[in-house]
């Protein structure tokens, strides 16, 4: 059998024709010669390389199709009926609602949490609702690499950036719901650096907190964007950006006068760090006013998650984010996103095993938070008991983006009359039918009805999240997180069982 999809796919809108497909390549058992060409080779055909990039990028999400050998799904969850840990053994304290769902972290600037939930990197669909709903629920929050991609109205002048009002927009969207808990962290990539984003983020936006990103599960290598012509291609690189060809060269001119100039395409910058190199950086972040410092790590070779890890506790790091395939990204190579990086389960088998040995070395350790395809608490309750106390947190970005969109379109329907059949037995209103918003008023007062349906939306499913795992935890009689352990997973298949070794 074969784990990876066919050329069929959202991602470009290819399709098989045939009822059957050969496992091995993907392709239609029979290939016709008078097929009108729907499937991916077809497409790449005639838009070429573009077809490495999924060409349905838009107002979607997009995400890993390949269905993998192991994953948490492998794994049910263990149960106990005698005693309490965490808690007194008394019938009235031992009970779902006195679960300690919080969790703190930070090496210079602690952060207190109210869930053990991170939402990722993104700065795209309702990114507004996605940062107001992190606050809400008490818990930090990622803005995406390349932030200024989405800000027509940056200034770069001098290969610097003056002037970034997206970043004074993004903290309105959070701070009026900021409570104390969880943090707004911006993520940068070399690029940002080059440009002085971590600077301006930092001294004249109000930012505290920096991420620096090695890569991410469906994105190891930055990406590749098409550009339309010379013009444009000239203006990327006056933004600082990599074009390839050089527009500024002198043949490359010519060959575009006479019609015979490949085609443009932007790049990111890879990371090129090095232990003195991070160090600097950090330090230099850190004089610029940054409290707390992150890293976003993906599954790349065993030896280098070591070395991200040392360096991390080498500068005091706060958290590092290991991103595990299965994720996805709009701007990712189709293939990268299917075929690349260890299965989240797998990575954090990994990440466990070496963080152990640096523990054995008297070496302190960041906070550990993995992401790459959770959605809902069973995945979450079985991350954190497989990190066996060193995983304290759980990356929810797809999930969350998801309900901050579908908080949103509903509200808006209820707001205009129309309440669709599944909600109809709740009530006609924002106030009957979201089931969590009493707590939410318990939290800020009544002005939380007025609060966006989308980050409503966000808040009860990241709630809903945290009630799911205080079942599983009271179920296995722990009632603080931080007694999760492997213990509190049952394994189904020999390869679960393996991990467990």
């Amino acid at each position: 059998m074969s784990y990876s999809p066919n050329l069929s796919s959202p991602f470009t809108g290819g399709k098989n024709k045939s009822g059957t497909t050969c496992s091995t390549s993907g392709m239609c058992s029979m290939c016709t010669r008078d097929c009108p060409g729907t499937c991916e080779i077809a497409l790449s055909a005639v838009l070429g390389s573009q077809t490495v990039y999924p060409i349905t990028t838009g107002e979607n999400q997009i995400a890993s199709e390949k269905e993998y050998p192991v994953d948490y799904s492998h794994f049910n969850i263990n149960g106990r009926v005698f005693g309490a840990q965490g808690i007194a053994e008394d019938m009235e304290q031992a009970t779902i609602f006195n679960v300690d769902l919080s969790t703190s972290y930070g090496t210079r600037n602690r952060i207190d949490m109210d869930l053990p939930l991170v939402l990722p990197a993104l700065i795209k669909l309702n990114w507004k609702d996605y940062f107001a709903g992190a606050a809400m629920a008490g818990v930090s929050c990622v803005i995406g690499e390349h932030a200024r991609n989405s800000d027509p109205e940056h200034v770069i002048k001098n290969g610097h950036v003056e002037d970034f009002p997206l970043l004074a927009s993004i903290r309105k969207s959070y701070e009026p719901y900021y409570r104390g808990k969880g943090q707004m962290i911006l993520q940068c990539n070399p690029d940002d650096d080059l440009l002085g984003v971590p600077q301006i983020a930092l001294q004249k936006y109000g930012f505290d907190a920096i991420e620096i990103k090695f890569g991410q599960s469906a994105k190891g290598v930055q990406p590749v964007k098409k550009v339309k012509d010379i013009k444009t291609a000239l203006k990327e690189k006056a933004l600082g950006n990599l074009v390839h060809p050089d527009p500024e060269d002198p043949a490359v001119q010519k060959a575009y006068e006479n019609g015979v100039c490949p085609s443009f395409y932007t790049y990111g910058r890879l990371p090129m760090w090095t232990e003195e190199t991070i160090s600097k950086h950090i330090e230099r972040l850190r004089s610029m006013g940054a409290k707390n410092i992150y890293f976003k790590m993906a599954g790349y070779d065993p030896v280098d998650l070591e070395r991200v890890l040392r360096m991390a506790s080498a500068n005091g790091v706060d958290m590092v984010t290991f991103d595990g395939a299965g994720g996805g990204s709009g701007y990712s190579p189709s293939k990268m996103m299917n075929e690349w990086s260890y299965p989240t389960i797998m990575l954090e088998n990994l990440v466990v095993h070496l963080a152990k040995k640096l523990q054995r070395e008297g070496l302190s350790l960041p906070a550990i938070t993995m992401t790459g395809g959770f959605a809902s608490e069973d995945q979450v309750f079985k991350a954190l008991a497989f990190g066996d106390g060193l995983v304290t947190g759980v990356g929810l970005c797809r999930a969350s983006m998801a309900a901050a969109m579908t908080g949103e379109r509903i509200g808006n329907e209820i707001k205009n009359g129309t309440v669709r059949p599944a909600f109809q037995k709740y009530g006609s209103t924002v106030e009957e039918i979201f089931g969590d918003l009493p707590d939410l008023c318990a939290i800020y007062g009544s002005e939380a009805r007025n609060y966006p349906t989308g980050a409503i939306g966000v808040f009860s499913y990241l709630r809903k999240i945290g009630f799911g795992i205080a079942h599983f935890s009271a179920l296995n009689r722990k009632f603080n997180l931080s007694l999760l352990d492997r213990s509190d997973l049952i394994p189904l298949t020999n390869d679960a069982h393996n991990l467990l070794k």
